[in-house]
């Protein structure tokens, strides 16, 4: 019984802080996923006015 509490205090703790941080991290890597797509379409609209100038 005791190596059973051992084994879910060792095992335990990195889940919930793999979980944590896989939460904590979500949001980031949408908020990246925005910025990118935003920068594509600044970039693609750069390189059709460059175009016209030419």
């Amino acid at each position: 019984m005791e190596n059973m509490f051992s084994q879910v205090a060792n095992l335990g703790f990195p889940i919930v802080i793999s979980i944590y941080l896989l939460v904590r991290l979500e949001g980031k890597v949408e908020n990246l996923t925005i910025s990118i797509n935003e920068l594509a379409k600044s970039i693609d609209l750069l390189s059709i006015k460059n175009t016209e100038r030419m």
